[in-house]
């Protein structure tokens, strides 16, 4: 019998999609946020030479190590202005990790968060996971790319509302928040006395030349943001599965007990290279953000015929399929099967705007592949097209 916590919480649709591309080397991988883009060579160098190290190889100190502690601090003062001690930082074996440590420790049973619409699965099922209830402010089309709906936003916020949980660039839409938006959110957090638990593992992978900007830097919110970031994506670091939280002195006690019985330590030669990646010259990111941002946007151009919302930033975009009279989980299976490209049903990732899409991630394929999208989505959706509902 399913336990009450696991009532709503569906199995994860990349897995499924995974298995059922298999091994063939003619599909085009896009259903899972992988890249092909090797991590920085000092971080490389920095996990090989820790394994000769005893410090490297213990379970102390379990919020992590004060040098890696102390970069992110460092990191942060950069990107906010605001100094942030070492013990305001844990570092989590992933900012998924991360995320449920902050949720268990801001929000009792019953409480709401609320999210964008549509939003990472992962950050829906872990509010239901601490026993919260995930409540949805969503994006909608507006001039070529993804804006918030700021009306549905202020009408998400009740009496038991405890947090805003957003992600920035959003994945799965690639949406980036603009300044006025921010100013909405920050406005609602500082009126309702809310926490901001801000999921920024994609925060430089902006396309665009859009400008950086991180919503602790706005008056009133050094002490109401709760950062989670992570070198998996930045860095292209995914197998080291190192991630951080910082905020406030008084909720990281909080977070950081959570983290110990949750996880106790984060691996210790994981976080020798999360620390040298960390330590590199920040231009480190600009080829690997250069050829993302070709390769999104060769799959808008390709796809041109089809209902592609082009991402803002990130590694992945969506195509919505509701146009073409189908649901996400039969346009992932017919995508699959007649066209070779393995995609994620976004069933499950928001109410709205969940169903009607797809997700194509772009961030593990090369261009020259990239370039076969349009042959394949014709192949797979033609009879759709012939048939005048495209």
């Amino acid at each position: 019998m399913t336990v009450k916590r696991l009532a709503d919480i569906p199995g994860f649709s990349i897995d499924e999609v995974a298995r059922a591309a298999g091994s063939d080397p003619d599909v085009l991988r896009m259903e899972n946020l992988d890249s092909d883009l090797a991590p920085p060579p000092s971080a490389i160098a920095a996990t090989r030479s820790s394994l000769d190290r005893d410090d490297a190889n213990s379970y102390l100190p379990f919020s992590g190590s004060l040098a890696l502690r102390s970069a992110v601090a460092e990191r942060l003062y950069r990107q906010t202005g605001h100094r942030y001690s070492a013990d305001e930082v844990v570092i989590t074996c992933g900012a998924t990790e991360g995320m449920f440590d902050a949720l268990l420790a801001t929000t009792d049973p019953g409480d709401e968060v609320i999210l964008t619409d549509p939003t990472y699965a992962g950050m829906i099922n872990r509010v239901r996971l601490a026993g919260a209830v995930p409540k949805f402010a969503h994006f909608e089309a507006a001039g070529g790319e993804w804006r918030l709906n700021l009306d549905a936003l202020r009408s998400a916020v009740t009496r038991r509302t405890r947090a805003l949980f957003i992600m920035n660039p959003s994945m799965p839409s690639g949406a980036v928040l603009d300044r006025s938006e921010w100013e909405a959110i920050v406005q609602i957090c500082r009126e309702n006395r809310l926490w901001l638990i801000y999921n920024a593992a994609m925060e430089r992978i902006l396309f665009g030349g859009r400008a950086y900007f991180h919503p602790a830097t706005l008056p009133g919110m050094r002490e109401r943001t709760i950062t989670i970031g992570s070198v998996s994506k930045e860095f292209r670091m995914i197998g080291w599965r190192v991630g951080w939280v910082a905020g406030p002195a008084a909720i990281l006690q909080d977070i950081t007990r959570v983290h110990i019985y949750n996880v106790v330590t984060p691996a210790g030669i994981s976080q020798a290279g999360a620390l040298a990646a960390l330590q590199a010259p920040p231009e480190e990111l600009k080829p690997s953000l250069e050829e993302w941002e070709r390769r999104h946007d060769v799959v808008v151009e390709q796809l041109r015929n089809f209902h592609v919302m082009p991402a803002g930033g990130g590694w992945s975009l969506l195509v919505q399929v509701a146009d073409l009279g189908l649901d996400s989980v039969s346009a992932s299976k017919r995508l699959l099967e007649k066209g070779k490209v393995a995609a994620t049903p976004m069933r499950h990732w928001g109410q709205r705007n969940a169903d009607q899409f797809i997700r194509l991630v772009f961030s593990n394929e090369p261009v020259e592949r990239l370039r076969k999208l349009r042959g394949r989505f014709e192949l797979a959706f033609r009879k759709t097209i012939r048939g005048g509902t495209a």
